[in-house]
């Protein structure tokens, strides 16, 4: 199958409590169009105000991740986004009717569940992928926390935690391909440590846990006294440490639990990104405000490849798309106006060309002979030869085509480009092409420096 966007077929409705705030709350999952991503929408609330699924919306990460937006908050939102991940499921509408998701069983694997009975339907457009390039790292010393990622033809994810309990001692968990997660990480609850759970009554700030929704390690001495009145508190007849070294509240669905829920928050948080990710995340000891921060760095790198402005990675020794050869049969340009070396990458809306600059192009023995630099004209000239590659491949003859260019707009030049220089062009179409015109917007490179930036417009005519 294709890899296209996807949505649900029909809506579907889950009723739940918050965690923190103890109030029954509705979730309802709707389809949405292409392009839409996740969002969320308070119901409760006048106007019904949406809340993008974005990092720069998130507003707390104490006990979860909590976004806001148009006045409205939203809260504890991560394992209803790891079921969306996990499931490969781009565009959808959460209505909520309070300012907290349910937390279920405190896992993700009622919303899979949900989610599937609703049926997943393919859309008509493809997915874009934040494809990572070069390794990112975040590290947090004071929590001693440290996440990485690294270039990776799938999204991947490796968890590895220790709290320094001899209880839980060290974990780790891989998820080697996202079709995993509803299998392998969805039903995977949050846990805590028993001294945690005391501030957390005490401090009036888990009114909707109880007995089902949470994996408790005992991580000291408990007496009887204190069993008792925890068993009061989540309205339980009897509370025991079972032999695991956990309350006697539920059994273990994998003996590393624990890392396999932390994995799920990573997935979820991570969903902030706005993108579905093809990289290898490790993550040691994560947390929501880790996990914040490290989706906020992603994401600067995802605007700036989106802008256009990040380099096209070239790799010299990869078999170029198109050689000089081939790109003579379809350009009708010759020595000394052909440009253009080769093309490198090219997609329905994308080209990447190259141009090697030496000392024997004719232009330079007169343009700055003392100080040789590459003429404007002719860095937009071969980026006007690099794209007007893209538009001829849209007709099944195009050596029977010809490219005029009509209109050069926007133009800057960064930095000079002089002998010795490899020039690297991207361009990508800003509009579908109609009635055989394209609109592009172009960029230069010499490394990973821009050294011109254009908008161009061209019309590709069959010839006389």
């Amino acid at each position: 199958m294709s890899d296209f966007q996807k949505t649900i077929k029909q809506a579907v409705t889950l009723t739940g409590v918050g965690l923190h705030t103890g109030k029954e709350t509705h979730l309802t999952f709707k389809p949405a169009p292409v392009d839409h991503g996740y969002k969320f929408q308070r119901t409760d609330l006048e106007g019904k105000p949406m809340i993008s699924v974005d990092a720069d919306n998130v507003i707390d990460v104490s006990r979860g991740t909590t976004l806001k937006e148009n006045g409205a908050t939203i809260a504890t939102i991560e394992h209803s986004l790891a079921a969306l991940v996990g499931l490969s499921i781009d565009n959808v509408l959460m209505e909520v009717d309070g300012p907290e998701l349910p937390i279920m069983d405190g896992s993700s694997k009622l919303f899979v569940e949900a989610l599937v009975n609703a049926g997943i339907e393919e859309q008509n457009k493809a997915r874009e992928y934040f494809v990572l390039e070069e390794k990112v790292s975040f590290r947090d010393e004071q929590r001693n926390v440290e996440i990485m990622a690294i270039p990776s033809d799938e999204y991947k994810v490796t968890v590895m935690i220790d709290y320094n309990s001899p209880v839980l001692g060290t974990q780790h968990f891989t998820l080697e391909k996202v079709s995993d997660f509803a299998s392998e990480i969805a039903s995977s609850r949050t846990f805590c440590f028993l001294h945690e759970l005391e501030f957390l009554f005490n401090n009036n700030l888990i009114k909707g846990g109880d007995m089902s929704n949470a994996i408790v390690v005992v991580d000291k001495e408990v007496e009887n006294g204190e069993l008792d009145k925890l068993s009061t508190l989540l309205k339980k007849p009897k509370v025991e440490v079972a032999k695991e070294g956990i309350l006697n509240n539920v059994q273990l669905h994998h003996q590393n639990e624990p890392a396999r829920h932390k994995l799920l928050d990573v997935v979820g948080d991570l969903a902030l990104l706005g993108a579905p990710l093809k990289a290898h995340v490790f993550a040691t000891r994560p947390g929501h405000a880790a996990n914040v921060e490290f989706a906020k760095k992603l994401k600067k790198l995802l605007k700036k490849a989106r802008s256009g402005k990040n380099a096209p990675k070239y790799n010299p020794n990869q078999p170029p798309l198109y050689d000089i050869e081939a790109i003579q049969k379809i350009l009708p340009h010759r020595q000394p106006f052909l440009l253009i070396d080769k093309i490198v990458e090219m997609s329905e809306n994308h080209v990447v060309g190259i141009k090697n600059v030496t000392m024997n192009e004719e232009f330079f023995k007169g343009h700055f002979p003392a100080s040789p630099v590459m003429p404007g004209v002719l860095q937009i000239e071969a980026m006007a030869q690099t794209g007007g590659i893209l538009v001829l491949n849209t007709v099944p003859d195009p050596e029977n085509y010809l490219t005029y260019f009509m209109k050069i707009d926007q133009v800057r030049f960064r930095n000079k480009v002089v002998p010795g220089d490899t020039l690297i062009f991207k361009l990508e179409l800003l509009s579908p092409i109609r009635r055989g015109i394209a609109q592009m917007r172009g960029y230069a490179f010499v490394g990973d420096t821009i050294v011109m930036e254009a908008e161009l417009m061209a019309q590709i005519v069959k010839k006389a």
